[in-house]
Parts: structure tokens; sequence; C-alpha cells
């Protein structure tokens, strides 16, 4: 009977405490003094007061909640933890089928580049510069890649096109030579006369299927200005499509890569650094045709989901912020018509959830590269690197956000609150830290940085014939070899001559 009583107090409680949480608060400041002339009592004007003073206290208290505090104060579900919880696991999937058309973009891209040296670099070999010291040798090396692309569709093992149009007088190939417009160097006099204009002369070169360039003249018969030289540039394009996109169940990409091969002399040193640069741009297949592979639009769906459950999070945490902003001036009314007190900013920037600052920005990043996902799958663009930092940032933002939910849990609050107060000082010591670095770095390079062995390859290290005659034994020191007879002892003195 007791219990039973207890039970129907404590409902009654929890009742009345929930329509206290549910009530309105009338506004500071608003209310009138007098009704028809007449002044209200001083003491119910107290009672008032200290009403709404304990309607605010509670108001603040409920604000700063927990969603489970708030799903037992009020019986609200926490669709915004939900949905949170949701976005996680969406945007985790979204960047992990990007990531794998990315890497087959990016793969195929180096591959490319890769053969390229190959088959136009005379006597490429990978990971090691290129470099001639003749003026023999800088010839060879231009009529090698050449001559290399004119015979390009019978010696590649990749499938490529020619594009016409895009060199010297609209042909497919352009040799350009650039070079001061005057130049004369004497150093046995120690003089020199340069006029530092620079002046461009280029030839075209068409392959054979191709018509040829007007006025094009031999290749062969180019000839350097080699005692002001600058560089020399090979520049054409060719087009490839990229297949093994079918696997991943996507359209194929035609690729269109720009190559450019410099033979730089900026130095005059008597040394020509020999180099390839690849700029490939992706765009959409003119009537792509693959048997048995119908349209499927799942993954722009998905794509348009997840820029929906994200849309609904940021007008979320977007109406959470308002409300903050709201509460907070709403405080500071109270405080300086009631104790006549200026609320300082600490305490103002107490409402501004920074964790819902932080799924905004992650929510907007998700929604843009949403879109522009949707657009490298449609073939419209190939901003595949933008996607990729918007798409990866809102993924590490949501992921850190987790952080905040662990923080609902005693133990893990405990962490958080001991790395939040120590954030402070671990950020002045990385400043202390990066000022000691970055002097080192600047000291270093410019007093080690132009002795540095720039991949200087390392000499052999001299086998003398003691070292040869030591390698022949194959003992190991574990198989006993190395030990005396049993029964026998020797001191330090047996070491020693007398």
């Amino acid at each position: 009977m007791a219990s039973a009583s207890y039970s129907n107090i404590q409902e009654e409680d929890s009742a009345t405490e929930k329509d206290q949480l549910l009530a309105s608060v009338p506004g500071y400041g608003s209310q009138d003094l007098s009704d028809g002339g007449a002044l209200r009592d001083c003491g119910f004007q107290q009672q008032q007061e200290e009403a709404e003073e304990e309607a605010l206290r509670r108001k603040l208290k409920y604000f700063f909640m927990s969603p489970c505090d708030k799903y037992h104060a009020k019986g609200r579900k926490p669709f915004k933890l939900g949905l949170q919880l949701l976005k996680i696991f969406t945007v985790t999937v979204q960047l992990v089928l990007f990531g794998l058309s990315n890497q087959m973009v990016v793969t195929f891209q180096e591959e490319n580049t890769a053969a390229f040296k190959h088959l136009f670099l005379k006597g490429y070999q990978d990971n090691k510069p290129q470099a001639v010291h003749t003026q023999d040798e800088l010839y060879s090396r231009i009529h090698f890649a050449i001559e290399q692309y004119l015979a390009l569709p019978q010696i590649s093992l990749g499938r490529y096109a020619y594009v016409p149009g895009v060199g010297y007088n609209d042909s497919a190939l352009s040799l350009c030579q650039r070079f001061y417009k005057r130049g004369s160097i004497d150093p046995f006099n120690d003089t020199f006369d340069i006029d530092p204009h620079v002046v461009t002369n280029c030839t075209g070169v068409n392959p054979l299927d191709l018509t040829p360039a007007p006025g094009n003249s031999d290749y062969k018969n180019f000839t350097l200005k080699f005692h002001k030289l600058i560089n020399v540039t090979i520049d054409f394009q060719l087009k490839a499509i990229n297949i093994q996109t079918i696997l991943n169940n996507e359209i194929p990409d035609c690729y269109t890569f720009a190559i450019m091969i410099v033979m730089d002399n900026r130095a005059h040193s008597g040394k020509v650094k020999i180099s390839l640069q690849n700029e490939a741009s992706i765009k959409e297949c003119k009537d792509p045709n693959v048997s048995g592979h119908a349209e499927n639009y799942a993954r722009e769906f998905f794509d348009v989901l997840v820029a929906i459950v994200c849309l609904l999070s940021l007008l979320l945490c977007g109406r959470s912020i308002m409300r903050g902003i709201l509460l907070q001036h709403e405080y500071v009314q109270f405080f300086k018509h009631r104790f006549n007190r200026h609320v300082s900013w600490s305490d103002r920037f107490e409402f501004i959830n920074g964790w819902y600052i932080l799924l905004v920005i992650s929510d907007l990043f998700t929604i843009i590269g949403s879109f522009i996902k949707i657009g490298i799958e449609s073939k419209n663009i190939s901003s595949y690197d933008v996607c990729g930092i918007l798409l990866g940032t809102s993924t590490l933002l949501v992921w850190v956000g987790v952080i905040r939910y662990l923080s609902f849990f005693q133990k893990y609050n405990i962490l958080i609150v001991t790395l939040r107060a120590a954030f402070p000082n671990v950020i002045r010591f990385c400043c202390c830290a990066a000022a000691i670095y970055l002097g080192y770095c600047f000291c270093g390079w410019i007093v080690l940085g132009p002795y540095h062995t720039k991949a200087q390859t390392q000499e052999q290290v001299r086998i003398t014939d003691l070292h040869a005659f030591i390698a022949e034994c194959t003992d190991t020191p574990s198989s006993g070899k190395f030990r005396g007879p049993e029964g026998t002892s020797c001191s330090f003195f047996c070491c020693c001559e007398w």
C-alpha cells in the first residue's frame, strides 16, 4: 500500500515537471505594472518574478541536456540522433563507392603516364632522371620521340588515337624551340651579349594517316640554336578509353592525354634535363554500347538519398543553433532587467554548440560533393579531385562528430573533458615546436640544401681480401663449433705470452 502511494506521488511529480518544461515563459521586461490605473501587489510581483526565474532556469537546464535526458524529461524521441547515425552510415558507404571509382581513374592515368615515358623517352628507366650532354644525343632523343609517335599504332600495347589540328599550323604534333632573341657568350674573354626577349620557333608533324600540315618541313632538318637555346618541347595529344570501369558496372570514360616532352637547357650547364608531362581530361564517350548492360541509376538514387539526409540534418542543426541564439538573447535580457548585469562573452558562447557548426559544415560539403559525384557519374563533369576533397573532408567531420555522442557515457565523457581542457596547452606546445622546426628547416635548407646528394647512386662497399676470406665460413654462432674442447678452461692469463 505504501509502495503504491509512493509510486503515485512519483508519477504526479514527473507529470508536474513535464508540464512545467512544456509551459511557455513570458517575456522579460514586458509586464505592465498598471492595470486600469491600479498597481499590482508587490508580493504577487515578486512571486511572478521568481516563477519566471525558475522557468528560465528550467529552460536552460533542458537546453543543455543530452538527447537521452531530454527524452526522459519530455518524452521526445531523439530524431536528430537517429538521423546522425543514419548519415554516418550513408556518407561512409558513398565515400567507399566513390573511392573505388576514383582509384581506377587514378590508376589508369598513372599507368598511361608510365607507358608514355617508356614509349617516347629513349632509354627511360623507372624513377631515374633523364638527361643528355651532347648535341648528337639531344637530336637523337628528339628524333626518337617523333618516330615513336609516328609508329605508335604498330608498337603500342594500348589503343590510342591521334588528335589532329592541335599543333603548329593545325598539325597533330608540334616541335618547338625557345631561345633568346640575341645571345652571344664568350667565356674566353669573359663577355656576353644577351637580349632576354624569348623567341619561339616551331614546326608541325603529322602521322601518315592524317593530312600533312601546310608548309610542314622534315623534322630531321630542324636546327637547334644551342648557343642561346632555352628549351625544346614536343607537344601532342592522344585519345584513349578506360574500359576497366565495366568491371565496376560503370560506363567507360573517354580520355584525352595532353603530352609535353620538355628538354630543359635554361641553366646552360652542359646538361639538358628531359621530362615528360601528361595532363588527362575526361569526357563522355559518344554512343557508348556495352552488350548486356542496362541503364542503372542506383548510384544516382543513393547519392540523392545522401543529399536529402544531409539536408535534413542541416535544417535540424540550423534550427538548434537558432534556438540557442534566441535563448541566449533571452538569458541576456533577463540578467539585464533583473540584476542589471552584463553577461560575459564566454557565457554567451556556451549557447552556440560547436558540434552543430561542425555538422553543418559537414552537411554542406556532402551535399555539394554528392551533386558533383552525380555529374561525374553522368559524364557531365570530371572534377574527381574536388569531389574527393569534399566527400573525404565531410566524412572526416562526421566521424569526428561521433565524439559528441560518446560524451553521453560517463567514462568517455571524462576522457573528452580532459582532452578539451588540455587542448589549449597542446596547441601552445605545437606552436613552440613548429617555431623550432621552421627555424631548423630554413637553416638546413640554405646551409645543407645545395650540397644534398639528389638521387646520387651510392658506391658499392669495397670488399677486401679479409672480408672475402671470412665470408667463406658458413658456421652460425649457435652451431657450437666456436667452443673449445670439453673440460678445458682458459683464463685471462692464458691469452698472454710471457
